[in-house]
């Protein structure tokens, strides 16, 4: 299964959704395919300048290791100079909750990454809870299976 527009945009309005209930300030969200390609991208009027960069460097960096940023951020923890030449090296790596995998829910894929969600704007924790709200919506799965 591929991550489909449709999908995207329902993560988006759903994660948006989140985000004023838990009264968070503007975001800016970026959701990558399986190959991080872009499906589809927002930023709230008033979102500041770099929070588009870090919310798809939050999306790239889970994709490219394999696990939402959160665990990411304790793994660097154990190995800072690891994780600062990948972020060097790629330029695509935000070691702040908000990146979340997203998985499929069905079928033979059951389980397989189709894409990643970065969200920026407010603290690591609310942007977190926003990606999981949006992938919950769009009836997917998430996050780091090992």
């Amino acid at each position: 299964m591929s991550l489909s527009l449709a999908q995207a945009r329902t993560i988006i309005d759903a994660a948006l959704a989140q985000g004023r209930a838990e009264g968070a300030q503007p975001l800016a969200i970026v959701i990558l395919d399986a190959g991080a390609h872009p499906v589809a991208m927002m930023r709230e009027d008033g979102a500041s300048l770099f929070r588009f960069d870090i919310a798809k460097a939050k999306a790239a960096g889970a994709l490219g290791m394999g696990a939402d940023t959160r665990i990411l951020a304790t793994r660097a923890a154990a190995n800072p100079v690891f994780f600062q030449s990948i972020a060097a090296a790629t330029g695509r790596l935000a070691l702040s909750p908000g990146g979340v995998l997203i998985r499929d829910a069905d079928g033979a894929a059951r389980g397989a990454v189709i894409g990643a969600v970065g969200i920026s704007g407010d603290t690591g924790d609310c942007d977190e809870a926003c990606a999981l709200a949006g992938i919950r919506a769009a009836g997917l799965s998430h996050g780091d299976m090992q």
